[in-house]
């Protein structure tokens, strides 16, 4: 094996050892026997030799063979108390005795393979070779008085008699009389000198001697304070502490330079001065350094830190309790203070994977501790800060900021900020999620710890030397420093900066601040040469954009110009992006926001975005070939423009002119949904003004009107673009012939039924779009009872039972849109009934007799069937062939809607029961009938609940027509309404000249006023 093989298989080696040696100790202390409590010793004060053999300079030739052996002899204890453990209520005491027996031969097996380290292994290390020799003798002869016991009663004590006749041995690992003995030191002149203090409790009761009984109890190792012995002439006559600086009097004494120099100065005449050891006066107060003591001190702190730091790393190995942990941190501590090489001793050794996994150690306090050393051991060392990058889960810490605890909180923070301070670093604190949340939160909350926030301050400004983190900054609400690194980082920054603006989500409050910081310099890349810049620019601008309230301070800045060029007047040569398509988004987005569009200047010759010239650019832009983005974009500006009377008009007078309503209706076509939409939308507003010649040029669309109706297999699947269609078809002209036809050409309306039910029975709320959807289909319907003269369509509505279509869909749907469009269907359909019903006819006798059956055949009564007719509409009647409402059992539905607290839906079914009393009807029948269903109460509670006109209006006539025809009964019914006169004498102030009219006549009729023959005004 080469020499390199044979150092990692030792250190590989040693490692696993020492896991195992912490293992077994942890299992000993848990028994919480005296017994194994001193087995547990026994291994581990084995702990820093084998860490010995594993760091020397002077590896000897059989290490790897007696780590080996070591190794076998400690699985063996290892197995042996793990078996303790699981049955140490029910071992039996045969058990009990077998293994500590067992055990005991471990130990002494452990204590031969300590005594085969050669004395070459601790070179210039006499103290270490005569305590490693002092802990194998006490192996070799260690000694369990293994009695007859009951497994519960392992805690007792062993036999102090058999003890006491083992030889005396060392207690410690590192022997105290290598060349000062502790009682050459207690009988020194300087008795205030600090002793030694031992490494290891005792591990048996044999082994304390009688002066030192009292001070001494089985426990887990202490941190050491100094592991090699002490010499009285490191010690100052006058402090009694090690001194740093020696110096040496005329006397011959050393003292420490401070102390003897603040001696000195108590002597105002250097005549007066003398030694304060020996009393000899001085005639100088010359100092020389005493280099050979200095050197030596230095010399023995130095081989002292070394043996401190591994005691100490062995105690955080085992964390055997609180105290032991925060002692050993506590002096690796005094060790870094000391001197900064130190620090690489400590890191060298393992004890950072220590102290980091003392971080989720249970006890807080050992927490802060830990966190406390590891700063100490990074402050000005990146190497350090790399290392425990490497070893340490960072997301601890910030776990730990969360923390109830607030030194906790303040401890993870400090050890942050240090971390922070490397450039390497920033990238991994800032990818821990929550991380920068957490930081942010902390530098927000200042109020509740200043402290806290300060430092979070620090570490995020340390942060931003990454530039993911500043995204993940303003993601989380702090956009500062995006704002300032896109305003003065250099050109490379401000556009990684606005790359990012464009990208994340802002929050209310940052949409807000941030257009005035980010506009002018924004902007200003737009005019950039530089194609990427002026991508990531326009980007950002329309994520701004996007949020309405900014978009007057973007106007401000001089967005709408900017943009207006681009569109209009930039011609783009051998660009790889076309800037027009970003342009005409942003102002879309910025027409939207609501502001007044004829403020928007678009260039220095006066043009606003209400003139012509933009008018005209974007239906040019419109009719040619361009890309399906900037046409949906574009349409939303036109869009937008058609709110103002001016732009309206002239959008309506180009596209006449033009072939651009055929461009819009190919539009609809278009697979890209939002293009097809965006148009329907736009066509939906033109209707009014361009209806006529929207249809004429529909109709001549390949595959149209039919394609704007189609019937999706679930409500879930209904689309934004079906919505729409169905809108634009139902807002249409109604009267137009020619759609009519041509739907009820393509036979539209067993879709339209089919898809009325689905929903119906689906419900709206299961697509967002489901209710427009149901409104536009319904509204196509009612579009056909229109032009119910063309027979065509006359049988269409027979067919599929329009009046029942209707009057179900009053009381079978919530929406207000849907009950008011059934009502209308109601009243087209009903004023139709007059012309439809008529009496039935009977066919001359003469004619009868050719046709007549014998009476052998003939069948059924001999009597005439009689044949009811309708009241109202003097004729036959039915809800499906004349589209009479009472046979549809309408009126009770129309009444219940008379309660609606929708306008609309009331005077749509006010409207519907008028033409109940239309004078082509028998008014006084139908009166009659009205009068069984207490009609007149429902329209004196409109007349009560609603002041419109519109509604005062048809509510005043259809009350005036039950006073004509109604009889005393219903002149008394509505006479006794106390409120109606109070509202008639307003109406007939403030009333137009019909309403002042029908309030007249009412007024008359209850005389309430002088009766002057007036004309009579019908509906």
């Amino acid at each position: 094996m080469s020499f390199n093989k044979a150092g990692t298989s030792i250190t590989s080696l040693a490692d696993s050892l020492l896991e195992s040696i912490s293992e077994i100790t942890a299992v000993c202390m848990e028994l919480e026997s005296e017994k194994f409590t001193e087995i547990g010793c026994y291994f581990y004060r084995a702990t820093p030799v084998i860490m010995e053999l594993q760091t020397t300079k002077y590896t000897p030739a059989n290490a790897l063979e007696i780590l080996q052996s070591l190794s076998k002899s400690i699985s063996l204890g290892k197995d042996l108390v793990a078996k303790c453990k699981r049955g140490d209520h029910s071992m039996s005491d045969a058990e009990l005795r077998s293994t500590m027996l067992q055990l005991l031969g471990v130990i002494r097996r452990m204590g031969e393979c300590l005594s085969l380290i050669p004395s070459s292994t601790f070179r210039g290390q006499e103290y270490a070779e005569v305590a490693v020799l002092s802990l194998s003798k006490e192996m070799l002869n260690a000694h369990f008085d293994i009695q007859v016991l009951h497994t519960k009663e392992l805690e007792s004590q062993m036999d102090l008699q058999a003890r006491e006749e083992q030889a005396p041995l060392e207690l410690d690992l590192y022997s105290v009389s290598v060349e000062v003995s502790m009682n050459s030191s207690m009988n020194s002149k300087s008795y205030d000198m600090p002793l030694p203090i031992e490494y290891f409790g005792s591990t048996s009761l044999s082994s304390q001697s009688s002066d030192h009984s009292t001070s001494r109890s089985i426990s887990l190792p202490k941190v050491a304070q100094y592991i090699e012995p002490l010499y009285e002439t490191f010690y100052c006559p006058l402090t009694k502490e090690i001194m740093d600086d020696p110096v040496t009097i005329e006397s011959g004494v050393t003292y420490e330079r401070k102390a003897i120099t603040a001696w000195f100065e108590k002597f105002e005449t250097s005549g007066d001065i003398f030694c304060p050891t020996t009393g000899k006066k001085l005639m100088s107060r010359g100092l020389n350094t005493n280099v050979a003591l200095k050197t030596t001190i230095e010399e023995w702190k130095d081989r002292n830190d070394a043996e401190r730091i591994k005691v100490s790393r062995a105690a955080l190995s085992l964390a055997g309790s609180d105290r032991m942990v925060l002692e050993a941190i506590k002096d690796l501590q005094t060790v870094c203070q000391r001197k900064q090489y130190n620090k690489v001793q400590v890191r060298n050794v393992g004890v950072l994977p220590l102290l980091t996994k003392l971080l989720e150690y249970k006890d807080r306090n050992v927490r802060c501790a830990a966190m406390e050393l590891l700063r100490q051991l990074v402050v000005e060392d990146d190497e350090g800060k790399e290392m425990i990058a490497e070893t340490m889960d960072i997301s601890i810490l910030i776990k730990l900021l969360s923390s109830s605890h607030r030194p906790v909180r303040h401890e993870s923070l400090l050890l942050l900020l240090e971390l922070s301070s490397t450039r390497s670093l920033c990238e991994k604190i800032g990818s821990i999620p929550g991380g920068i949340l957490v930081l942010i939160t902390f530098k927000i909350n200042w109020s509740i710890d200043v402290f806290a926030a300060e430092i979070a301050d620090q570490i995020l400004r340390n942060l931003e030397r990454n530039p993911d983190n500043i995204k993940c900054m303003a993601e989380n609400g702090l956009l500062e420093p995006l704002m300032h690194h896109l305003n003065e980082g250099s050109e490379e920054i401000q556009m990684e900066m606005a790359s990012y603006l464009g990208e994340i989500v802002l929050g209310h409050d940052s949409k807000i601040n941030v257009p005035g910081r980010a506009a002018s310099t924004l902007i200003r890349m737009v005019h950039s040469g530089n194609s990427l810049t002026r991508r990531i620019a326009f980007k950002a601008l329309m994520q701004i954009s996007s949020h309405h309230p900014s978009c007057k301070i973007l106007v401000e800045a001089g967005i709408v110009q900017v943009m207006a060029e681009e569109m209009f007047i930039r011609i783009i040569h051998n660009e790889p992006m076309n800037s027009k398509e970003e342009a005409a988004a942003i102002l879309a987005n910025i027409l939207e926001s609501g502001l007044e569009h004829h403020s928007l200047q678009v260039n220095s010759h006066g043009h606003t975005m209400v003139s012509d010239y933009v008018v005209y650019n974007i239906i040019y832009m419109l009719k040619n070939s361009t890309p399906d983005e900037l046409n949906v974009h574009l349409i939303r500006i036109l869009q937008c423009l058609t709110k103002s009377p001016k732009p309206m008009a002239t959008i309506v007078s180009v596209i006449k002119e033009t072939e651009a309503s055929y461009s819009l209706l190919e539009v609809i076509n278009n697979p890209h949904d939002e293009l097809a939409v965006a148009a329907i939308k736009l066509l939906t507003t033109l209707s009014p003004y361009l209806g006529h010649t929207l249809v004429e040029r529909l109709c001549k669309t390949r595959g149209q009107p039919e394609n704007l109706i189609q019937c999706p297999t679930e409500t879930i699947h209904i689309t934004e673009k079906q919505a729409v269609s169905a809108k634009f078809l139902a807002k249409l002209p109604h009267q137009n012939l020619t759609l009519n036809l041509a739907l009820s050409a393509r036979n539209v309306v067993p879709t339209i039924l089919q898809t009325i039910n689905l929903i119906q029975r689906s419900g709206t709320r299961t697509s967002r779009y489901a209710s427009a959807y149901l409104e536009g289909l319904i509204g196509i319907l009612v579009r056909f009872t229109t032009t119910l003269y063309e027979p065509q369509i006359l049988f269409l509505a027979r067919t599929h039972n329009f009046t029942s279509v209707f009057t179900e869909l009053l009381m079978k749907t919530s929406c207000d849109e849907v009950q008011k469009l059934a009502a209308i269907g109601l009243e087209n359909l009903s004023s139709e009934s007059i012309n439809l019903s008529k009496p039935p006819q009977i066919k001359s006798k003469k004619f009868m007799k050719f046709f007549s059956l014998p009476k052998s055949l003939s069948v059924g009564s001999s009597k005439k069937k009689s044949v009811s007719l309708c009241p109202v509409h003097r004729g036959a009647c039915s809800s499906q062939n004349t589209f009479c409402l009472i046979d549809a059992k309408a009126v009770d539905r129309l009444l219940a809607c008379l309660y609606h607290e929708n306008v609309e839906v009331v005077e749509a079914a006010l409207s519907a029961l008028c033409t109940l009393l239309d004078e082509k009807v028998d008014v006084d029948k139908s009166v009659s009938m009205l009068s069984e269903v207490n009609a007149i109460q429902h329209v004196l509670n409109v007349v009560k609940e609603h002041r419109q006109e519109v509604l005062q209006q048809k509510s005043f006539w259809m009350i005036e027509r039950f006073l004509v025809k109604g009889g005393n009964k219903q002149a008394s019914d509505i006479s006794q309404d106390r409120l109606l006169p109070a509202t008639l004498v307003s109406a007939f102030h403030h009333g137009d000249v019909n309403t002042r009219q029908m309030a007249e006549k009412i007024l008359r009729h209850l005389n309430k006023m002088p009766n002057f023959s007036a004309s009579t005004y019908t509906m």
